[in-house]
């Protein structure tokens, strides 16, 4: 019989170690979280509001608007001509310049920055061969028609010339186009130059102020048979010298760039 209670007993005792020892481990897990939690708190509670992770998807101060922003590359690898003196003055090979070429590499880093910036950007003409100016109008207006021409805004890319190509000649500098009279592309055109003003400083910026406003009228087609807002810029002359080694340096690039970038933000109403 005293066998058997102390049988009962060590059996208890065993039972009742390990139970003790399980929560003793188990709390041994759980404290070590708690206290960081309280710690963690405390932090948050003297340095401002605790962060419930509810904040907005888009970051602050990032511009997003519903307008439409087509840029157009102008020409394409089969347009004949447009392309920089290659002998006239004992031209340099890092001076040969082909339009088509030089305004893919601005439009396509011009769209890519603008959706980076929250903009709803888009190429007009993502192939490489030329697309007819009635095809590339076409295109715009079916967006116009299907978001309002009020909400599309186009931007034609291209680089100037004075001569027929086959010698450098003295015109240079920047400048824009819209088509004749009044309209809601003239101010898109002085956001253009007005950003122009600020990152071509030391370059020239060629104006028309006949008609009160500093771009130029012409009846281009692709900004006259578009619908909406349209501007065409020509990103200096490819045939000057010193123009040329402008738009084909890094530098010259990212201004041109950069002054579309601003001047769509002025427009938009961003800056």
């Amino acid at each position: 019989m005293k066998r058997l209670f102390e049988i009962i007993a060590k059996f208890f005792r065993k039972m009742f170690g390990k139970e003790e020892e399980v929560i003793v481990n188990d709390q041994e897990a759980i404290i070590p979280e708690n206290e960081v939690i309280e710690e963690e708190a405390e932090v948050t509670e003297t340095e401002g509001p605790v962060d419930t992770g509810e904040t907005e998807s888009v970051v602050a101060g990032t511009p997003v608007s519903t307008v439409k922003i087509l840029i157009d590359n102008g020409h394409g690898f089969d347009t004949p001509g447009k392309k920089s003196p290659y002998s006239c003055y004992g031209v340099k090979p890092e001076l040969a310049f082909e339009e088509w070429e030089w305004n893919r590499e601005i439009a396509k880093p011009l769209v890519e920055k603008l959706v980076a910036l929250g903009y709803n950007a888009e190429l007009l003409v993502p192939e490489k061969n030329d697309i007819s100016l009635s095809e590339r109008s076409k295109r715009v207006n079916d967006i116009c028609q299907k978001l309002g021409r009020d909400n599309v805004i186009l931007i034609s890319i291209h680089a100037n010339a004075a001569g027929n190509g086959k010698e450098w000649m003295n015109a240079k500098g920047w400048s824009a186009f819209t088509t004749k009279g009044i309209t809601k592309s003239d101010k898109l055109a002085n956001c253009l130059y007005s950003a122009a003003e600020v990152f071509f400083k030391d370059r020239k910026i060629r104006v028309d102020y006949s008609d009160g406003d500093p771009d130029w009228e012409e009846n281009f087609y692709i900004i006259r048979k578009t619908l909406c807002p349209a501007v065409l810029t020509e990103n200096f002359f490819y045939d000057n010298v010193d123009d040329v080694k402008y738009i084909l340096s890094d530098e010259g690039r990212e201004a041109v760039i950069n002054t579309h970038i601003d001047g769509i933000m002025k427009y938009l109403g961003d800056v």
